[in-house]
């Protein structure tokens, strides 16, 4: 662990003794190698969320470091999370909203990096990018143009090359959960309202201005989107969020139909979990995570908790 962090992961290591010893036990963390595991895990999950923030919310608006190749889908240097905290500098909101739309939904290939997601984005190169203004115009052109393509990405990208977090999704045009109707389905979503921001100002109204409450009901909201599942959804909507383009935050770690983040949670709260649903033990971190009081501390900890139980009693970095 970096010396600067010891002071943070000190700060943490006493919130969850006194938790355990006070308000629940955490049994799968009193072994040393375990707990020092999950500390390193939780402090890796405060860098992600911290590199929005820090390394590219902070170079945008002080040092203007962010190069205009982030946006251009022809460069190797295209990064749709950097292009969208550019357009969002420029006051272009939709543009910046569907760029976190398209790296939820591509994601990062762990080889091939955001390769799909320029290629769909940048129409293969043919000078017309699918921006949101072309797409939302009219999103069935762009399903007949990815029917067209199809196999082309595919080649391109060894089979679609999706981000981890997205291994199974298809590219499918016509498929209820492909990339075809992923996209028909997320621009009506948004134009229900007819732009994003105003579909945000409806959800701060209809959650009273809690941004946690804000951010469930545009959760619950997304369920007409295709293929975005418990994982899309919170990974779409928490990047809204660390990017400022919503005013929201979660209030939970969605633990109902998770694999990872469940499997951690039992993890950590031992034999006391292992008949309780998972309502009851997302509960539980809810009660947690106010006492360790982290930015994001919901998405900190379904992170940290996710990869903490790949590897329980070893530190291990995970990437994708």
């Amino acid at each position: 662990m970096r010396p600067r962090d010891r002071s943070e992961a000190e700060r943490i290591d006493a919130v969850l003794a006194a938790y355990h010893r006070y308000n629940r036990p955490l049994s799968g963390i009193q072994s040393p190698s375990r707990r020092t595991a999950f500390l390193e895990q939780l402090i890796e999950s405060i860098h992600r969320v911290q590199y929005i923030d820090r390394g590219v919310l902070h170079r945008r608006d002080q040092e203007r470091q962010l190069a205009p190749q982030r946006l251009d889908p022809n460069s190797y240097l295209f990064d749709p999370i950097k292009g969208a905290a550019i357009r969002a500098g420029e006051g272009d909101h939709d543009e910046a909203c569907w760029l976190v739309f398209m790296f939820t939904h591509f994601g990062k290939n762990l080889r091939t990096g955001y390769r799909l997601a320029r290629d769909v984005y940048g129409s293969l190169g043919n000078g017309t990018a699918w921006d949101w203004a072309r797409t939302s115009a009219n999103p069935e052109a762009f399903r007949k143009w990815l029917a067209a393509n199809v196999q082309a990405l595919r080649h391109r990208t060894d089979h679609g090359s999706f981000g981890n977090h997205r291994k199974y999704q298809s590219l499918d045009p016509e498929s209820p959960n492909g990339t075809g109707q992923a996209v028909v389905s997320y621009v009506n979503w948004v134009l229900a309202h007819r732009r994003h921001q105003d579909l945000f100002d409806n959800a701060a109204i209809e959650a009273h201005y809690s941004k946690r409450a804000a951010f469930d009901y545009l959760y619950r909201s997304m369920n007409v989107v295709a293929s975005f599942g418990r994982v899309a959804k919170v990974d779409y909507l928490c990047m809204l969020g660390k990017l400022r383009l919503a005013d929201i935050e979660p209030g939970s770690t969605y633990m109902t139909g998770s694999t990872g983040p469940l499997a951690g949670a039992r993890l950590l709260f031992g034999d006391q979990a292992t008949n309780s649903a998972p309502r009851e033990i997302d509960r539980w971190l809810v009660e947690l995570e106010a006492r360790l009081r982290l930015s994001m501390g919901m998405q900190v900890l379904e992170d940290a908790l996710c990869n903490w139980q790949k590897s329980p009693d070893q530190f291990l970095a995970f990437r994708g």
